[in-house]
C-alpha cells in the first residue's frame, strides 16, 4: 500500500501550479482556517501554502499514529502480542482491583481490538482525575463482539500498556526514537491526569513534521535512509483490519482510496496517495463540517 522504491509504472501527471493555487485560492475565498499545506510528488516537495514550518498547530486524534508508531517499535522488538488481552500489560495492582466481571470481560479484549477501534460499550472519553481506573470501570456488555466503536479510551489504554511494556515514560520514548529520528525539534503533548502519556489527542506539530509521518509511512517504515519501524507493522497499520462506513481502519490509521490517512478531527490531514505517488498533509482548525475543504483538495489535488 505505501510508496515502494524500484522500478514503478509512470506517474499519473503532476499538479500543476494553476491546480495548487486553485486550491489555495478556494481556502482564502472560503475564509476557511487553513494554518498550512504541503504536496509531495514521487517523493519531493513540490507546492506549500501558508505556515508549514514554525507554528505548531493541534494535531487532535492525528496524535493516535504517533500512538501506532510507537507501539510498532514495541512490536518489532518482540515486546508484545497483538492476541494477548490488554490486561496481560497493565499495572497488576489496577488489574487486582477489578471486579471478576470487568476482569472476564477486559480478558477478551486484545492489543489488537483496542488498535482497530473493535471493542464496544468504551464512551468517547475518560473522564474524572484517574482515566486508568475510569477506562477500567468501563461495562464491555459484549466483549467478544468486534464493532468499530471509535474512542480515546482505546488509545489511552494502549498508551498505557506501552508504558509497562517499555518501562519508561511513553512521552520520552517517542522523543527519543520517533522525533529524533525525524529531525523533528519542535512539538509538544499532554498527559493524562495521572501521568501518562496521553496518546488519543493533544499534540502540537508543524505541517511539516505531520508530513514526516506520511513519508515515514510511504517508504515502508524508513526515513533519511533510517528504518524506524519494520515494513511488516507499517503493511499492518495501514491496511483494513476493521471495516468501517469510511472504508477501513488499521492500527491508528484510516483507509483512503487506494492508500491511507492520518486524520485529525478538525481539519488536520496526512493523506499518502500509492498511485498517484503523493503525500498531501494539511493543518487546520474548522469546526464546522470540513468536507468541502476535502472536496477541494481532491478536485484540485487529485
Amino acid at each position: 500500500m505505501y510508496l515502494k522504491n524500484g522500478p514503478q509504472t509512470p506517474s499519473p501527471r503532476t499538479i500543476s501550479q494553476m491546480s495548487f493555487q486553485n486550491f489555495a485560492d478556494d481556502i482564502t475565498t472560503n475564509g476557511w482556517n487553513v494554518y498550512g499545506v504541503e504536496v509531495y510528488e514521487n517523493g519531493l516537495l513540490t507546492h506549500t501554502y501558508g505556515d508549514v514550518n514554525d507554528g505548531i498547530y493541534d494535531i487532535y486524534s492525528a496524535t493516535k499514529s504517533v500512538l501506532s508508531i510507537a507501539f510498532g517499535i514495541a512490536y518489532d522488538r518482540g515486546l508484545v502480542d497483538l492476541q494477548k488481552s490488554v490486561l496481560e500489560y497493565l499495572p497488576k495492582n489496577k488489574v487486582n482491583e477489578m471486579s471478576d466481571d470487568r476482569r472476564r470481560a477486559f480478558s477478551e479484549i486484545t492489543l489488537h481490538r483496542l488498535l482497530t477501534m473493535s471493542v464496544g460499550g468504551f464512551p468517547f472519553r475518560a473522564e474524572g482525575d484517574n482515566f486508568l481506573d475510569f477506562s477500567l470501570g468501563c461495562e464491555i456488555d459484549n466483549p467478544q463482539e468486534k464493532v468499530f466503536n471509535y474512542n480515546n479510551i482505546n488509545a489511552y489504554l494502549i498508551g498505557v500498556a506501552l508504558t509497562e511494556i517499555l518501562g519508561e515514560d511513553l512521552g520520552k520514548f517517542i522523543e527519543r526514537e520517533i522525533f529524533a529520528q525525524l529531525e523533528s525539534t519542535h512539538f509538544d503533548y499532554t498527559r493524562s491526569p495521572e501521568g501518562y502519556f496521553y496518546g488519543a489527542s493533544g499534540m502540537k506539530l508543524s505541517v511539516h513534521d505531520l508530513s514526516k509521518f506520511g513519508i515515514l509511512m510511504s517508504k515502508g517504515g524508513v526515513y533519511n535512509g533510517h528504518r524506524i519501524i519494520s515494513e511488516e507493522y507499517v503493511e499492518k497499520a495501514t491496511s483494513v483490519q476493521q471495516m468501517n462506513r469510511e472504508g477501513g481502519y488499521g492500527y491508528f490509521f484510516w483507509k483512503y482510496r487506494d492508500g491511507f490517512s492520518i486524520n485529525g478531527k478538525w481539519g488536520q490531514k496526512c493523506y499518502v496517495l500509492p498511485e498517484r505517488n503523493r503525500i498531501i498533509t494539511f493543518l487546520s482548525h474548522i469546526e464546522e463540517d470540513t468536507l468541502m475543504l476535502r472536496e477541494s483538495m481532491e478536485r484540485n489535488i487529485l
